[in-house]
């Protein structure tokens, strides 16, 4: 017996090499952590049990069957993080360049399996040089059976991706199905073709880390929800983010006690919005003082900046907040905008997490630009995700409110449950001055009569009241009163039900 426990010593010892010291040094060089260093920093210190680690390829081909590597370059399996369960996958780099293959692919396809059994989210260590070509169309079908189960697994239970190394081709697709993708700058990037190929079909010549690098994704793509610094820092990250999250879709995000009190009350939200209508602050200081602790986990930071979505808590539980952000474009929706939030709010609506919005939205940003890009679909796809969600959703207006985007920013029509604004609020179908140039054109030029039809406007509907006479709006509170009203609200809605029609899927507004 002593016999066999030692050749099981010697045969972990050899998986855990992986491809080599010489291989994992390389690694090290690059800046970037090994397979199972990155889960040892992402799970609860001794968690974490390991699967198939005794897998190899069953490849003959081009002399592969004297190249073979214990667990065929992805490590899988489970722990915790903070105590809860996540199941995890860890792509190898130092074996075969971390390319997937039949066996790889089945490894993969085994935890996400049984995470979806036991309702736990899956976690994927992306660090891959693609499909493993010596298996030929074998590994691209091991990549279909991924791309399967990101679909069944989507809305079920939450699917994150750390894109830590090469993402390129067909594997960029699974990560893109998931729910959250984080990238590490520098090492890390994702392309459906290298620029290689970009150079021999358009002749434009770009480095990998333009074309696809993790700062082009959080900032121009809006692929990736955050970058980072390095591998250590992302993995933090990703441990502090899920603890925002529910293990599955039939559960409540996990509630975390808070010595905030519910009732706060914060007096210089009196003085954040100015007298002058078009002068811009920052919505993300309101953010801050409303939500427990001060804390925001905000997402997509650099892309879309003109509206702001993250994770906060209320009293404890978490909430997703979606946000008009006054100093970008005035707060604008445009096509990035409205598929950054309708997304969000997607994903908040099917694993049971409420609805925190904060609207201070002029319209949607007019252009050719917009119009030619699709900006009656894409803006639609925010309003078909406020008009589909059944969480508890609460809205508060702090300035404008001005036209369609009013509609589409979760109003009372789209199903809002408390919908509440400060005194400074201006709901109107546009602002005063645009309104009066049309309703008043035979003042065009006349520069005094315009103003004073203007204020008259202004006090007539620039406010909030005429939407509260209507019911539209529940109640015009003050400021400083924002956090305590909201935590009320949620602690209202907390049994909330309500369920959309029967049908087999909706069909969003691609």
């Amino acid at each position: 017996m002593k016999e066999i426990v030692d050749q099981l010593a010697e045969k972990r010892a050899a998986a855990a090499l992986g491809g080599g010291q010489a291989r994992i040094d390389k690694q090290h060089e690059r800046g970037k952590l090994t397979a199972r260093e990155r889960i040892e920093l992402l799970l609860d210190e001794g968690s974490f049990e390991e699967w198939d680690t005794f897998v190899e390829h069953r490849c003959t081909d081009f002399g592969m069957e004297e190249n073979k590597v214990l667990g065929d370059g992805v490590v899988i399996g489970y722990g915790t993080i903070n105590g809860r369960m996540v199941f995890v996958y860890s792509q190898d780099f130092t074996v075969f360049g971390g390319s997937l293959s039949e066996t790889h692919a089945e490894k993969i396809c085994k935890v996400m399996d049984q995470a979806m059994k036991v309702g736990a989210p899956i976690i994927g260590l992306n660090d891959s040089g693609g499909a493993r070509i010596q298996e030929g169309v074998v590994s691209l079908g091991g990549y279909a059976e991924v791309f399967q189960r990101n679909m069944l697994a989507s809305g079920v239970v939450p699917q994150i991706s750390l894109v830590m190394g090469p993402c390129a081709g067909g594997a960029v697709y699974s990560p893109a199905m998931t729910d959250f993708i984080f990238m590490v700058k520098d090492t890390s990037y994702m392309f459906v073709t290298g620029p290689d190929v970009v150079k021999t079909v358009t002749h434009e010549e770009v480095t990998a880390e333009d074309l696809g690098g993790a700062v082009t994704h959080s900032t121009i793509s809006g692929v990736c929800d955050r970058a980072y610094e390095n591998d250590v820092e992302a993995l933090q990250m990703v441990r502090r983010f899920i603890n925002y999250l529910p293990s599955n879709n039939r559960e409540k995000a996990p509630y975390r006690p808070t010595p905030d009190p519910a009732e706060r009350m914060e007096m210089s939200l009196d003085t954040l919005v100015p007298d002058n209508p078009n002068k811009p602050y920052d919505i993300k200081e309101a953010i801050h003082k409303i939500v427990d602790d001060n804390e925001f986990m905000e997402l997509q930071p650099e892309h879309a900046k003109n509206i702001v979505i993250g994770f906060a808590r209320m009293e404890g539980n978490p909430v997703g907040i979606v946000a008009n952000q006054p100093l970008v474009q005035a707060g604008c929706l445009d096509i990035k905008s409205s598929i950054k939030a309708g997304r969000f709010v997607r994903f908040c609506d099917a694993f049971n997490i409420p609805i925190v919005t904060l609207v201070d939205v002029p319209g949607f940003m007019p252009g050719t630009a917009q119009e030619y890009g699709g900006i009656i679909k894409h803006g639609a796809k925010l309003l078909f995700a406020y008009a589909e969600a059944t969480v508890p959703k609460v809205t508060v207006i702090t300035r404008k409110a001005y036209g369609g985007a009013y509609d589409v920013m979760a109003s009372k029509h789209l199903r809002g449950d408390v919908n509440l604004a400060w005194p400074s609020a201006e709901i109107a179908v546009m602002g005063p001055k645009g309104a009066v140039e049309i309703i008043f054109r035979k003042y065009s030029g006349d520069e005094g009569k315009i103003a004073e039809r203007t204020e008259e406007y202004r006090q007539k509907f620039a406010n909030p009241f005429i939407a509260a006479s209507r019911g539209y709006i529940d109640d015009v509170i003050a400021p400083h009163a924002t956090r305590k009203r909201i935590c009320r609200s949620l602690a209202m809605l907390r049994e909330k039900k309500l369920d959309n029609p029967w049908r087999k899927h909706d069909n969003i507004p691609l």
